[in-house]
């Protein structure tokens, strides 16, 4: 099998590429184009490692750098949106893992499945953002759709154990961050030290950030409802802190079934690499006597706004869960370089969800410029 990974110096493609070395001799894996924003010197070592046929750096500033450490080379060096898509697109690629972090990953996923390729998906905005306009894509052009994301690829492995309409309700679960039951009073002064601290899981700053903020669970609920073909309505949040149990699904005779595992985003990767098979893994096993117990509870909506404010876009549809996203990243990014405090996120994203009015129908094109909008005029 021939992968493209877009996104390959990130959390999720360093873990990829991993996974690629603990299946050499089980599953023939080959890395066809590796991509990543700006860490030219991540991409060589990488380059130099899994000897793709393209390698691209997505900050056209980076270009030169790294067209300069791979010149010894016969790797085809590329940059900026272009040079992703092609990446995207490469002839002899089966699978595209699409794990750029935030709207960046729309374009070249959407390339990807016009060009015929398997998409195993870890961006979770392409979902949010044009998830009608992408689930059609997926049908019309007849590729297989995996979800990368743990929670996701939870619920999908679980709905192996009914058939889709005998689904009753997906129960997704949250760690619910580092701040679990702290008051909006607690988290005034909460700097970005803390927010990075993830209890559970080793993520990129945005999105542990988003985590910590329960953005990152809002939009899981609108990318399940995309993947899975579901109402919100049947979609329940459950802070889950042990993060074990990945998600549930409750089926019409009130079976639920789960998928659990150690919090590794190297189970799902794997997954989907592999999908239809299950092969052996280098991952722990859960001790079940060691863990003990396993608790749930409700998510706080009214402190941590975020996840309420991903629900009423959500439901709302249309290019609002565009507004919500391109606010969301704007006001994180804020956030990590110290602009605005951690309440301010969501007070920031309720705001503009307020100034936007919302078209229903729309294109691919519609929602890049609505995206563009947000960041343009709406800078902090």
């Amino acid at each position: 099998m021939n992968i493209s990974i877009l996104g390959s110096t990130g959390s999720i493609g360093t873990q990829a590429l991993e996974v690629v070395d603990d299946l050499k001799g089980i599953k023939d894996i080959t890395i066809l184009a590796i991509t990543g924003n700006s860490n030219a010197e991540l991409l060589e070592a990488q380059a130099r490692r899994y000897k793709p046929q393209l390698a691209v750096v997505a900050d056209e500033t980076k270009y030169n750098d790294l067209k300069c450490r791979l010149a010894d080379t016969d790797i085809t060096v590329s940059t900026g949106e272009e040079g992703l898509c092609e990446a995207a697109t490469l002839d002899k690629c089966d699978m595209v893992l699409s794990s750029i972090v935030g709207f960046a990953g729309l374009v070249p996923t959407m390339k990807a499945i016009e060009a015929g390729k398997d998409i195993a998906l870890a961006n979770k905005e392409t979902l949010v953002t044009a998830g009608g306009l992408f689930c059609d894509a997926v049908k019309r052009h007849k590729v297989r759709l995996l979800p990368v994301d743990s929670e996701h690829s939870a619920i999908f492995q679980s709905l192996h154990s009914g058939n889709r309409g005998e689904l009753k309700k997906i129960l997704l679960t949250a760690s619910g961050g580092p701040f679990y039951g702290k008051t909006q009073d607690e988290l005034k002064n909460i700097k970005k030290e803390q927010a990075l601290k993830h209890p559970n899981w080793s993520m990129g700053a945005k999105i542990t950030i988003d985590s910590a903020t329960l953005m990152n669970k809002g939009l899981e609920i609108i990318e399940a409802k995309w993947l899975f073909d579901v109402d919100f309505d049947d979609i329940e949040v459950l802070v889950h802190r042990e993060s074990i149990i990945h998600s549930m699904v409750e089926f019409c005779d009130k079976s639920v079934i789960a998928q659990l595992s150690l919090p590794s985003m190297k189970h799902p990767i794997q997954y989907a690499f592999t999908y239809p098979q299950r092969l052996p893994s280098s991952d722990s096993s859960v001790s079940f006597a060691d863990i003990a117990s396993l608790t749930f509870g409700k998510p706080d909506e009214e402190t941590f706004r975020c996840l309420a404010l991903a629900k009423q876009a959500g439901r709302m549809g249309g290019v609002m869960p565009t507004v919500l996203n391109a606010a969301n990243e704007v006001a994180v990014a804020a956030f990590l370089s110290g602009k605005i405090g951690f309440l301010q996120i969501a007070e920031y994203v309720e705001n503009i969800l307020s100034k936007y009015e919302n078209r229903l129908n729309f294109s691919l094109e519609d929602i890049i410029e609505v995206d563009r909008s947000v960041r343009l005029e709406h800078k902090l």
